[in-house]
């Protein structure tokens, strides 16, 4: 008996602190934090479906480890190019922003371009396999140029991104 009691007391004594660490958390009776809206969770400035959250941010961020400030990435400004745009759209208009110097437009354009070519189809047990999409590989290359600053060479990447883009989406039609 004494070897079942004092593997539980010990069990017992582990999940009890546990507990406790966990109330230290200060949350409304909702069960969200203070200042959260009850019925969503969301924070001040976050409006869920809206698109609008804080932090906002104008420049490129969080790309890599290099250029990350914060462990929470601001919410950049998207392309104005509407919501169901191809990736050569999305190209273009990083293309553009970038050009003006917008530079969190242009990482917002780039990763919309990518997750439109990731858009695809896998053999069941085969949903982890990176995309063999050599369009993909320029946008990420683009993706680490702006991160370095280098946006010379991010400029260089989309320009040969974009016929790419666009003749996949001729074959795909």
């Amino acid at each position: 008996m004494r070897q079942f009691t004092l593997p539980c007391a010990m069990l017992l004594s582990l999940a009890s602190g546990l507990a406790s660490a966990q109330t230290n958390v200060p949350l409304t009776p909702q069960g969200v934090p203070p200042g959260a809206n009850p019925a969503t969770g969301a924070r001040p400035g976050n409006e869920i479906g809206t698109g609008m959250s804080i932090p906002m941010g104008n420049r490129a961020s969080n790309i890599s480890p290099s250029d990350t400030n914060s462990p929470i990435a601001p919410n950049l400004p998207s392309p104005n190019v509407g919501n169901n745009a191809t990736a050569p759209a999305y190209l273009t208009a990083a293309r553009n922003a970038l050009a003006a110097g917008r530079t969190g437009e242009a990482q917002q354009s780039l990763e919309m371009a990518q997750t439109r070519l990731l858009d695809r189809s896998v053999p069941y047990g085969q949903t982890n396999t990176p995309s063999a999409n050599p369009v993909v590989s320029q946008i990420s290359q683009a993706l680490q140029a702006l991160s370095a600053h280098d946006n010379a060479r991010c400029m260089q990447l989309i320009e040969a991104a974009i016929p790419n883009a666009r003749a996949m989406e001729a074959a795909s039609n």
